[in-house]
Formats: C-alpha cells, sequence, structure tokens
C-alpha cells in the first residue's frame, strides 16, 4: 500500500493516561465502523456523490480538453478562487512542483506558469494584476455558487486589466468559469457577469461541496496544469472507495482507525487541537487544505478539535517544544515519505568540520526521514497522542489515496459526533454581517 498508518502511539499502553484504553477504542471504533456501513450504503443508493466521483472519466477528458485550448499562446494561467475552491487544486499542485516556473511538458506541449490568487487582498491583488502580460495570461475562475464575494471581485478587477490593457475582445477566449450549471430560481453572479463576454464554463458538480471537491474538476484542473496525471489522483482515490466496500474492519482502511482515534480521543481525554505536520514541502498545502476540511466540517455545535497546520522539519524549530513539553491535549499527526537515499550527498570532510560526522557519507533524504521517526518516537516517550503515516512515494495516486482517506474520515467523525459534516451555517453568519456592513 501506498500509504499505511500506525495509531499505536494514541493508545494506553504506549503513551499513558493521554492514550486510550482498550475498551475505550473498541467503543469508538464500533461507532466508526457504524458509520462506515452508513457510508457504504451512501455508496449503494447513490446518495452521495463523493464516493462516486473516483468512477468518472468524462468531466476530466472535457477539462483538459478546454483547459488546453485556454493555454494555448499563453505564458501564465492564473487560478481564482478561495477556501474549498482552492486548497485542493494547491495541494494538487505543489505535489507537482508548483515552484517550477512553466519548465513542465506535456505531450511536447510546453505548460504555462501557474499562479494562485486565493486569499483577497488590495494590494497584492493591484500589484499583481500590473505586473501581468494581460495578451499571454489565462485565467480559471471557480466558485460553486458562483456567488463567492471574494472572487467575483476578483474576476471584476481581471475584466477591468483587460479593458485598461486594450485587450476587452479577449475577454472570452482568455477566461474559463467552473460553476454549478444554471438552475431556476437560483442566482449566480459569476455566470451572470461572464456571460456577456462568451467565456466557457465548466460544471462544478452540484452535490460535492468545496472543501470535498478535490477530486473533482475544481481541484484536478490544476493536476491538468502541472503536466499531471488526474486519473491516477482518482485511481488512488477509488482504492480507498474499494478498501470502504470490502474490508472497513481492516488496518488497510485508515478511515475508520483515523476517525477512532480522533473522535474518542476528544471524548474521551478531551483532546482539544490536531496537528497535522508532514515532512515534505510537496505536502506543505495539505496541511493547509487538511485545516480547512476538518474546522468547517466537524466545528459546529460547540464541537470539534481546533486543527493546526505544520511543517517538518522546519516547525521543529518552532512548535516543537510546545507539542513536547505544553498540555498534553493534542493528537499529532506526522505524516512521513522514503527518502532515504534522497537528496545531495553530504561530504564526509566537511561534515567532520561541521560537527556533524554522523551525516558524512549520507543523503539529505536520510535525515529527513529520521527526523520524522524521531519525532514522532519522541512524542509518544513524552505522553503525547501520535499518528504516524508513512508514504512510500508522493505521486498522483498516493495523493488521491490520502484526499479520499480524510475526506472520508472527516465523514466519519461527523457522524460520530452527531453533527453534519457538509454544512457551514457560522461561515454563512459572518458573510450576511459583511454584505450588511458595506450596505451601510
Amino acid at each position: 500500500m501506498p500509504v499505511t498508518q500506525d495509531i499505536s502511539g494514541c493508545r494506553q499502553e504506549v503513551v499513558g493516561d493521554r492514550g486510550l484504553s482498550g475498551a475505550e477504542f473498541d467503543k469508538w471504533r464500533a461507532k466508526a465502523m457504524d458509520q462506515a456501513a452508513l457510508l457504504k450504503t451512501a455508496y449503494e443508493e447513490q446518495s452521495l456523490d463523493l464516493l462516486r466521483i473516483a468512477e468518472q472519466r468524462e468531466d476530466l477528458e472535457i477539462a483538459e480538453k478546454v483547459f488546453l485550448e485556454l493555454v494555448e499562446g499563453a505564458d501564465t494561467v492564473v487560478f481564482l478562487g478561495t477556501g474549498g475552491s482552492s486548497l485542493g487544486g494547491q495541494t494538487i499542485a505543489q505535489m507537482g512542483g508548483w515552484y517550477i516556473p512553466g519548465d513542465k511538458v506535456d505531450s511536447g506541449r510546453r505548460l504555462p506558469r501557474t499562479r494562485i490568487f486565493d486569499n483577497l487582498d488590495a494590494r497584492s491583488l493591484e500589484l499583481s494584476l500590473g505586473l501581468l502580460d494581460m495578451a499571454k495570461t489565462r485565467f480559471v475562475v471557480t466558485s460553486k455558487s458562483g456567488n463567492t464575494v471574494e472572487t467575483l471581485v476578483q474576476t471584476i478587477a481581471v475584466i477591468n486589466a483587460f479593458k485598461t490593457a486594450g485587450l476587452e475582445d479577449r475577454i472570452g477566449s482568455s477566461i474559463v468559469g467552473l460553476s454549478e450549471p444554471l438552475m431556476a430560481g437560483v442566482s449566480n453572479g459569476l455566470r451572470n457577469l461572464l456571460a456577456g463576454f462568451g467565456v466557457k464554463f465548466l460544471d462544478h458538480e452540484t452535490g460535492i461541496g468545496g472543501r470535498f471537491s478535490s477530486l473533482t474538476n475544481v481541484g484536478l484542473l490544476l493536476a491538468i496544469a502541472r503536466g499531471l496525471d488526474p486519473f491516477a489522483i482518482r485511481a488512488g482515490a477509488s482504492d480507498v472507495i474499494t478498501g470502504l466496500l470490502n474490508d472497513p474492519s481492516s488496518a488497510d482502511f485508515l478511515p475508520v482507525d483515523g476517525a477512532t482515534v480522533s473522535v474518542g480521543l476528544y471524548k474521551e481525554r478531551g483532546t482539544a487541537d490536531i496537528v497535522m505536520m508532514p515532512y515534505a514541502n510537496q505536502l506543505a498545502r495539505f496541511s493547509s487544505w487538511y485545516v480547512q476540511l476538518w474546522a468547517e466540517s466537524l466545528g459546529k455545535d460547540g464541537q470539534g478539535m481546533t486543527p493546526i497546520g505544520a511543517l517538518g522539519p522546519v516547525d521543529q524549530h518552532s512548535q516543537l517544544q510546545l507539542y513536547m513539553d505544553g498540555p498534553k491535549d493534542k493528537l499529532i499527526t506526522i505524516i512521513a515519505t522514503a527518502t532515504e537515499g534522497e537528496g545531495p550527498l553530504v561530504d564526509k570532510g566537511l561534515a567532520e568540520k561541521a560537527g556533524i560526522d554522523y551525516m558524512g557519507g549520507r543523503h539529505v533524504g536520510d535525515l529527513v526521514s529520521a527526523q520524522a521517526r524521531a519525532t514522532a518516537a519522541a512524542l509518544k516517550e513524552a505522553g503525547q497522542a501520535t499518528r504516524f503515516i508513512k508514504v512510500d512515494k508522493i505521486d498522483e495516486y498516493a495523493l488521491g489515496q490520502m484526499l479520499m482517506s480524510f475526506m472520508v474520515e472527516t465523514i466519519i467523525a461527523a457522524g460520530m459526533m452527531g453533527i453534519d459534516a457538509f454544512d457551514q451555517p457560522a461561515v454563512e453568519i459572518g458573510k450576511k454581517m459583511a454584505r450588511d456592513y458595506l450596505s451601510a
């Protein structure tokens, strides 16, 4: 299996009082299994679109065709969107090396640079648009409802930038929209805004919300943009669904045990925080995606653990002191990758001069791998509940497996807590208040 996990660091016999006893673990695992059974029924009844998304192909074939037509002759493609319309795609793009400026080639075609405008900031947006060559820039604009105010404001700014550059006639061929289909009686500001410019639209899945949309065309357009294989990502996701249908009690099916320890520790030990700490730059945005997924899905009705994003090994020097020696009220998830033998080789003579003899003749990846394992072991020894996930290789298949695993785990956890994983009522209140302030 490309992705495996060890939850022994969440058990009482390993970390002492902060872990779950055998009886507690069994109780919460039974509840998790009940929720997995409900998900299996939802799959069979086709009542939860997320569980079927990995089986689709036509939507990605259409998306790829539209995207490649869009970026013909372009140097840069900018993705506009926020929250769930952006974080999943960023996670995928970063795995594909989003820091590499436009040098990936797909079928002999040079792909343009990829940029992502997610957080709305007045000065950043103004400066960024001012630096773009609008004649050679294309835009993908995503909003499920079509009414996300930040994205609408960004899009209007882009339209004005084309007009200022004297390129108004190119707007229709330079932008692709991604939003729900028009429905009778339902307003869609994005489609209304772009209708008069002849902009092509891809349909957003109506039954899959933003934070769960990473495996739809929303997230996988960025896989296409970075020259990755979107079908391989879905294949990894499909592996998780196969586990759900065949044997969710297996240790190979990560979501059940993940939900068991997460909710069990929260309910039995009052575990207040849940930390996601991968040891790979390629998974930095995965932590950000996870924070939204967990916080917005489970923080309701006075319940929820606070998710915290971290990155190893850099955050060993900023957060680990607290995790090791502070309150034992956290569940730490370490994600390690098989980096042994990877990266530059450390010269023995220079290592001796630097006082790090133990690194002489070793690769940089050897140190990172050892640090991930050592951090997990040290946390357990300190009595901090710790979950250890091992990824053999960060590729499309493994990423699809992780994305689907954590989405299914979140849905199972919500069911165990008696809450709806798919709404966000408090967020909607904040949006309304912002509109009221502006109207006043």
